[in-house]
Formats: C-alpha cells, structure tokens, sequence
C-alpha cells in the first residue's frame, strides 16, 4: 500500500469517526458548543423565510397598559379578572388559557367570584416548574425518555385549581434569550405534568394527549416532537401576528364575538413592565403570551417544525459523510479543482438545509459545519505543509541534479520527459579541458586540499561554460566535457565553443597563478576542441538513466588536449572548429597552423591549430 494512499485513508476514516463521534453526541441532544450557533443560524433561516399569517385559531385577549388604566392597575384585580373570563366564556371559546400565574391569594371577594368565573369555563390556568441549578435530564425511557425534572412547581391557588385545569408554562430558551421549544411535559417525583399549550390544545379539540416516543397525538393530529418531548417553535413573525385584542374591549362589552367563538382564547399580559417578553428574529420584545399561543398554534395546526430523532438521525449522517467527502475531494485534486470541489459540496449541504428549512423541516446548521471544517482545515493544512516541504525537497534534489548533472539537460527533461528517449544524430561542438599534474599533485596536498582545489576548478569551468552557452555533461577527476549544441543545435554553436576554449583558458592560467608556488609550478591544463557530428542518448532503464554523448566527434575532441599537452600550448582545436567558427573568438591570442596531426586510436591524420595568449594580452 502506497504511503499517501495510505495517509488519505487514514484522514478519511479520521473524519468520519470525528463527525460520528458529533453526531452520537447530537443525537441525545448534546453540544452545547454549538447551540448559539446553532440559534443564530435558525434565526437566519427564519429570516430569510419571512413572516407569515398564523392560522386563525387562537385569539389573544391582551391585559394591556389600556387595561391597567381602566383596572387602576396591574395585576388585575381578580374581580375584574373573573369578569374577564366571564366574558369571554359568553362568547364560547374551545378553551380558554390563562398565562397568569395565580399563586398567591388576593384581597376580598375576587378569589371566589374568579373561582365561580372558571367552574363552567373550558379553562385551563399557568403553573410554573422550579428547576434546581444543577438539573440533569431524567434518565427514564420510552416516551418519557428526556422529560426534564421539575424541583417543584408553582401551582395556583387551590380554590383556583379545583375549578380548572392546569399546564405548566414554561418555555426553553437558548443562550440568547430566544425561546426554542416549549417543554410538552414535565417530571415532578412520580408525576408527568402537562404544558399548558397541550393542556389547552386537548381542551380545544376534547380529547386526551396521547405521548409516544418522539410525538404526541392530540386532537387526531401527530405532532412530532424533540428530545424530551420537547415542541420546536418557528414564529410567525412579530408581535401581533397572532390576532389580539384588548381586554379593555372585554371588560366594557365591545369585543366581538367572532374574534372568540370556536377558537382558543389566551388571555396574557402585555402591559408594559408587568409581562415577560422575550428576544425573536422578528421581535426584540415578543410577549410571552404570543410565544404561548404559538405553541398551541403548532399543536391545533400541525405547522410547527419538524425536529425529531428522524431529524437529528440525518443530522448525524450528514455529520459523517460530509467532512469524508470533503477531505476526500481536497486528496483526490490537490489543487483549485479539489478545493472548489469541497466548497461545492459544502455550499450544497448548505442549500439543501434552508430548502428543508422553509419545508418546516429543521436540519442543523451549525452541525455539518462543526463536522467538516477542522477535518478539512487540518487535512488541508497538512495537505499545505506537506507539498512546500516536498516541493523544497524536490527543489533541492533537483538543485542539486542541475549541479551533478547538466543543468540546461535537465530542466529540459523537466519540460519535455521524452527528451533524448531515442538517440539523435545532430552537428555539435564539444570541449574537453584537463589539468596537467594534478593526480601527482594530490598525492601530496591529502584529501582535503585536494577537494577544495578541484571544487575551485569545476566552479570555474561551469561558470565559463554556462556564460559561453555551453552545458557541461560531466567532470571526469580532475577535466570535464562541454558540449554546444543540446538540447537544441543553435547556429552560434562553434563560435560559442571557440570563445569558451579562449576564456577557459585565461580564467584557468590566472586562478593557478593565484595558487601557491609549490602547487601552481606542478599544475598546469590542456584544452581540446572539435566540431562535427554526434549522437546523443539515454543510456540505462528505468530509474538508473543517464545523458550520453558519444562519436568520433568526441575522441577527437578529447585526443586534441594530447595535442595541445605536446606542443605546450593552452589550446589545440580541430580545422573544423576553426571553420564553423570563425577566427574572431582566437583574437585575443596567437592562432598558428593548420597542421596535419595524428591522434592516438585514430588512424589518419587531421588539421589542427594550436592557439595561446597573447602576452599582455
């Protein structure tokens, strides 16, 4: 198995185990991490969703500031509170609910003429759960799994609760202060207590709640329900949009009839000071008694959202396969292609989110994010890391290729991979330049000095090679081969050749002279230089490969240093060097022949020119 095959794999699985992990956690209602996120990202989706009309069943009569002013005050006198519910129970209401929490007792007759007012009323009054600082979900199981555990409760006066129902009126609210799910029931000791919402809605249609794991049937109509039987809240929009009206209208017999007939009446506090208001993506001060009506709005009209177990199930699979496949995507193109492939996909599961959204159907936000972005950024960032440090190692090898081997060769097989894969034929110039005495000389400098002087040497030949427009295909010891005229046959070849024979020369004779006597009175160097054709090609298989550049023109080349060593000049080059290039590069010196020389190895002879500076020159 591959190493990056393998590494891949591994992050893969990482991720998935990551998102699986967050989904597990998601699934029993957990992250708490993520909840204001998770509200923020609602409050987008609404936002974007837009109010909408609620549906006409339920009617909040409000006690409002007119209200107090009329009453002399708020709380409302109970008197006046149970002319209220009288009222209103005329007009025949399915249920009335009263979010006031009546727990104290109240001055004079009011308790009883209030108690009389709720006895024939389809009524149902606010209790409040007390919940201890440290709560922890009730462990139970089946559909009460999750119930959360009331210390106490806040219950209304007994004369109240003998003559009418009760719900407890307590709503979840995020960090923020917004209200996301109404509680559907509550655990006190052995005792499951209902919402005043369902309360209100079983009152409404007349019949009993039926609790399921994950939903509630009430009024022939399954509502799907949250961890702990708890009922989401989507709003409707700002205050007022559940109808209202005043219950000053009540009170002085000018509400109509028709805004309360068969429909659920709340009656709530909105005076100002005197209510509990809450913070929504449509209102900053929503009244509490609308976030109530909201409730039972989801329950009468089935219009709620839709966040279950089903619900956090494809939370959790998303959880798992998103960062797979976005870690996946950024291995299988390590480029634009795999990033803007993963945005894709991200930007995707995103869409899809606010579609099921506006469907009523609540998928979290924050979750998938959660899931995806560190296993992305981490695999990304080592992604990163890792392709600097290989493209610095590939950088260094290849510096180091370019320094070994010959550098304009090279960066062309970079280009073109099928360079020189069959050998070619083609007009080449080659110089070969040797230092005479050295392997004498080395005997006694030690290694050291020894590599020192030869590195001084192949600078200087590569720098004259490399400004001449030669490469150099390899150092032999202590001499090296140059040649003009790959990896493409330039005209200026043998002129570019003559002029490197000339400027080695020079550069060689003045760097000896700067050596120590002892050392530069045993060295000295010999040139050769030669034109014709050559046959360039790889030589070896697989990785083992090497550029080669052989014929006659090469021997030549080589064997002319022997000339120049014989005749005790710098430089010997063939005649046909000389023609191809022209005397102008041998200037700047002494040129004497033509000669006809013989070679050893080769039979026959050639013409040869030998070539040395001029003094002063």
């Amino acid at each position: 198995m591959r190493p990056r095959f393998l590494s891949v794999l591994i992050a893969i699985v990482l991720a998935g185990l990551w998102g699986a992990g967050l989904g597990l956690v998601h699934l029993r209602g957990g992250l708490w991490f993520l909840d204001r996120v998770e509200a923020t990202m609602v409050d987008l989706r609404l936002s974007l969703r837009g109010p909408k009309p609620a549906p006409d069943l339920v009617t909040i009569v409000a006690i409002d500031d007119e209200t107090a002013q009329q009453a002399g005050g708020y709380p409302l006198p109970r008197a006046a509170l149970a002319r209220l519910v009288g009222e209103i129970a005329r007009m025949q209401p399915k249920a009335i609910a009263i979010d006031l929490l009546l727990v104290d007792a109240g001055p004079g007759d009011g308790d009883a003429l209030l108690a009389e007012a709720l006895r024939p009323a389809p009524a149902v009054l606010a209790a409040a759960a007390v919940f201890s600082q440290d709560r922890q979900p009730a462990p139970g199981s089946g559909p009460f799994e999750g119930v959360p555990p009331a210390e106490r409760l806040l219950l209304p006066q007994k004369l109240f609760s003998d003559a009418a129902a009760i719900g407890v009126v307590n709503v979840a609210t995020d960090q923020t202060g917004t209200p996301r799910f109404v509680p559907m029931l509550f655990r006190t000791g052995d005792r499951i207590e209902i919402s005043l919402p369902l309360r209100a809605a079983s009152i409404a249609t007349g019949t009993e709640p039926a609790v399921e794991p994950g939903r509630i049937a009430v009024g022939g109509r399954t509502i799907r329900t949250d961890v702990g039987q708890a009922l989401p809240l989507a709003f409707y929009g700002p205050r007022g949009t559940v109808r209202t009206a005043s219950a000053a209208d009540a009170l002085a017999g000018r509400l109509d009839a028709g805004l309360v007939k068969g429909r659920v009446v709340v009656i709530g506090a909105t005076v100002t000071g005197g209510g509990d208001v809450f913070p929504t993506p449509f209102d900053p001060v929503l009244p509490g008694v609308e976030v109530i009506s909201t409730a039972i709005l989801h329950l009468l009209a089935g219009d709620g959202l839709v966040r279950d177990r089903a619900t956090r199930l494809a939370d959790a699979g998303i959880a798992i396969v998103l960062p797979v496949a976005m870690v996946g995507l950024l291995a299988w193109r390590r480029n634009a292609a795999g990033l803007l492939s993963a945005a894709a996909v991200l930007i995707l599961t995103l869409a899809v989110n606010v579609l099921a959204f506006r469907q009523d159907v609540w998928l979290s936000a924050a979750l998938p994010m959660a899931a995806a972005a560190p296993p992305a950024l981490l695999f990304g960032g080592a992604q990163l890391w890792l392709g600097r440090r290989s493209a610095a190692h590939f950088a260094t090898q290849s510096a180091l290729l370019q320094r070994i081997q010959a550098p304009g060769l090279g960066q062309w097989l970079a280009r073109d991979p099928d360079f020189l894969s069959e050998p070619v034929r083609q007009d080449a110039a080659v110089v070969f330049v040797d230092l005479n005495g050295f392997t004498g000389l080395s005997e006694t400098l030690g290694p050291t000095a020894t590599r020192e002087l030869l590195d001084v040497f192949y600078d200087l030949v590569a720098d004259e090679s490399a400004a001449s427009g030669g490469t150099v295909t390899s150092f032999m010891g202590d001499g090296a081969m140059i040649l003009f005229g790959l990896p493409q046959p330039e005209p200026m070849d043998a002129a570019n050749a003559a002029r490197c024979c000339t400027l080695l020369s020079k550069r060689i004779a003045a760097w000896i002279a700067t050596l120590p006597g002892p050392v530069a009175s045993r060295l000295g160097f010999k040139i050769g230089g030669h034109f014709g054709v050559v046959v360039a090609s790889r030589l070896g298989r697989g990785d083992n490969q090497q550029i080669a550049v052989t014929g006659d023109t090469v021997n030549v080349a080589s064997r002319l240093m022997e000339v120049a060593a014989g005749r005790r000049t710098p430089v010997a080059i063939s005649d046909a060097l000389l023609k191809a290039s022209g005397r102008e590069p041998f200037a700047n010196g002494t040129l004497t022949g033509p000669t006809r020389t013989a070679l050893r190895g080769r039979a026959g002879t050639i013409s040869a020119w030998v070539w040395r500076e001029t003094e002063g020159g």
